[in-house]
């Protein structure tokens, strides 16, 4: 095998899932059940193997997950996806996987899922801020939960020295979490986490002791984390060299500014802000300019909202559109970019316009009233195109545009069809 990442899940939804995030990170993932199928998977940069143990005996559970590491190793990052309630032999696989990995291998134990409502807080695992033994899942009639905190939940499986990473350290950075990483040589770590922000500082003080000390790591997360470590990790063939997402926002509405603080979280987005009274085409250009030239995966222009209880001057809301279209045209026509993210009706048409764009080919529908396709016509034809109203979707609604786009730009470096 020639992957990258080998994902372990317990179950086959949940394998998908974390599948689907490392291809929406432009990586090619194929997901198989079951290690005699493992041939099947050649040439993924992600192999997803399924071993279905969610309900098995903890001894059984432990030679599948090692049978597993055998079958696809070696391979840069191991992932042990677990469920996001904890059900099934937590413990075990993990205690597993370190047997079965170079000594001196270490488990972080992420299991945070943001975007899901589940969160861990102070070593106890929540549902939508519930102690875990206090919710259905403590009920299950096949693999109750009769725990909160994870490390309890761990030493069901497992002898081996559990530490924990409050959250007021996460909370403090990189370097922060890196010294407390650093500081014990403890097998199993377990990390609070309540945002994706918090993730993303864990994955970076990973990679940091990595650097500093060599350590290899593992994750144990439910999906998130994975493939924040590995990015943090730098591991994925040409990822990082893909042209970047230009994204153009002019809406400012409360619901687009928290999807924009999201970009920023969760795929490092960079941004020019764009006063009322900036609206200058070439200056906005020249400064995204720098920003492209700081090698960020996703670049972007962003009106700034006015202050509360600030009222917008009709004639400079109505020159927003076209100001923001102008600088996009000329940032494209000056750079490589991959793909081209609009939200708010306006804006994507006034940058379709300014690109003398015949139209745009619908493709999907990323989410509800969120379309994905390509520029159709003019200079810039055939360009992964996606946007947005102002005030549709969730938090996250931003990042699945764009990371929609960069899967889509992985797919065409490599030649795939789309």
């Amino acid at each position: 095998m020639s992957a990258h990442v080998l994902v372990i899940g317990d179950d086959l939804t949940g394998s998908n899932a974390t599948g689907a995030r490392f291809a929406r990170a432009g990586m090619r993932a194929v997901s198989v059940s079951g290690v005699d199928r493992v041939s099947s998977a050649g040439g993924a940069d992600v192999v997803v193997l399924n071993v279905g143990t969610r309900h098995a005996e903890p001894k059984q559970a432990q030679k599948f997950v090692q049978a597993a590491v055998r079958a696809v190793s070696p391979v840069e990052l191991v992932c042990k996806r677990v469920d996001t309630t904890l059900r099934g032999n937590v413990g075990a696989e993990a205690d597993a996987l370190l047997d079965a990995l170079a000594p001196g291998t270490r488990a972080l134990v992420v299991p945070a899922f943001p975007d899901a409502g589940r969160t861990t807080v102070g070593g106890l695992h929540l549902v939508d801020g519930v102690p875990l033994a206090e919710t259905p899942v403590a009920r299950d009639p096949l693999t109750p939960v009769g725990f909160s905190r994870v490390a309890t939940i761990l030493r069901e499986g497992t002898g081996r020295e559990i530490t924990e990473t409050p959250l007021d350290v996460v909370e403090s950075g990189v370097d922060a979490v890196a010294a407390r990483l650093a500081s014990t040589s403890a097998p199993f770590v377990v990390c609070d986490a309540t945002t994706n922000a918090h993730l993303r500082t864990i994955a970076e003080a990973a990679a940091q002791v990595r650097r500093e000390r060599q350590t290899q790591w593992v994750s144990v997360d439910s999906g998130p984390f994975a493939v924040l470590l590995a990015a943090a990790l730098g591991i994925g063939p040409g990822v990082h060299d893909l042209p970047p997402v230009l994204a153009v926002v002019g809406s400012i509405t409360g619901v687009t500014s928290e999807q924009v603080v999201e970009l920023e979280q969760v795929l490092q987005a960079r941004f020019v802000d764009v006063s009322m009274e900036g609206l200058d085409a070439r200056a906005i250009a020249d400064r995204a300019t720098a920003v492209v030239e700081q090698g960020s995966r996703v670049v972007g222009i962003r009106t700034v909202p006015p202050d509360p209880g600030e009222r917008v001057a009709p004639r400079a809301a109505e020159h927003i559109p076209r100001i923001l279209a102008a600088a996009a045209a000329i940032l494209l026509a000056e750079h490589r970019f991959g793909g081209l993210y609009a939200t708010g009706g306006d804006i994507a048409e006034a940058t379709t316009a300014a690109l003398a764009s015949d139209g745009f080919a619908i493709d999907t529908e990323v989410l509800p009233l969120a379309v994905a396709g390509s520029l159709v016509g003019g200079p810039h034809d055939g360009l992964p195109f996606a946007t947005k109203g102002g005030l549709i979707g969730q938090r996250d609604a931003a990042v699945s545009c764009v990371e929609h786009l960069i899967s889509v730009i992985a797919q065409r470096k490599r030649g795939i069809p789309q």
